[in-house]
């Protein structure tokens, strides 16, 4: 007994090494779906599926059977009556089912159809209608891809939003937004122009605004309370675009750049919309 203490140790016999234990298993965590390759698909397949088109029925046969399992019915659900063009295809929420291979795909879709012709030939022909609709599509992820598993089913687009919480506004900085307007006057004209590198803070990129948006007027610009080198404030700006004016909101960054001779406020960063 003392020669065996001797070589294992007394302590061995009461307290067992902790790598003499077995390790815990883990958990294997299940794989995330494969959310935006299911966005994809889902889309293409509203798009086809509220794409028809009496005259060439064949052709929506054709382009459904891309997402269906082989096999399928592609014709299937339609009578092949009528005409319907697409003009978007926006995909939503994803919600998995149970199994993490199958799931419901929200697309809502902007369907155009066209006008009655008009009783009198005198008479002008009415604008084709106009109207979203929404989409439910079942699919699953097999093999590395997703497919669209049977027919979809059309649901109702929410016609208002709810109600938001309201946040809190920031004091506004009355002297400073006076003397830095024509800064930022300076920069919305650059901006629309394709300029706005050239009266920018060093080191800012700002990518020019789409070709034939001119600027109407800065109608407002207040800068938030503050005393650093950067100064962020809220900036109203009407834009003029194919014969319209539109009114956008802004948060605009100025900072402070010295040189030898003297310091002024350039604009570093322009986002849109204010939250």
């Amino acid at each position: 007994m003392v020669g065996l203490a001797v070589v294992t140790g007394v302590r061995t016999w009461f307290w067992p090494q902790e790598n003499s234990l077995p390790a815990p298993t883990k958990e294997k965590a299940a794989p995330a779906y494969p959310v935006q390759e299911a966005q994809s698909v889902a889309a293409r397949y509203a798009r086809t599926f509220l794409t028809w088109d009496e005259g060439a029925p064949e052709v929506r046969a054709k382009e459904l059977a891309r997402d269906l399992p082989s096999g399928t019915d592609a014709a299937a659900g339609w009578n092949a009556k009528g005409h319907q063009d697409v003009l978007v295809a926006q995909p939503g929420a994803v919600a998995p089912q149970q199994d993490r291979k199958r799931a419901r795909v929200h697309v809502d879709v902007l369907v155009s159809t066209p006008a009655a012709e008009p009783k009198d030939k005198k008479d002008k022909p009415s604008a084709p209608e106009q109207r979203w609709v929404g989409l439910e599509v079942p699919v699953v992820s097999t093999e590395g891809r997703i497919v669209v598993t049977g027919q979809p089913g059309i649901v109702g687009v929410p016609r208002s939003a709810p109600p938001v919480p309201e946040q809190a506004v920031p004091s506004v900085d009355l002297p400073f937004s006076e003397s830095t307007r024509g800064v930022v006057e300076g920069f919305v004209a650059a901006y629309a122009n394709g300029t706005a590198d050239s009266v920018t803070a060093p080191g800012a990129s700002i990518a020019p605004l789409p070709s034939g948006v001119t600027l109407g007027s800065l109608q407002n610009w207040s800068a938030d309370n503050g005393s650093s080198d950067t100064r962020t404030g809220t900036a109203v700006v009407a834009w003029k675009l194919s014969g319209a004016e539109i009114t956008q909101t802004y948060r605009i960054e100025l900072t402070r750049v010295s040189s030898a001779s003297a310091a002024r406020w350039q604009v570093a960063q322009i986002q849109g919309g204010a939250a």
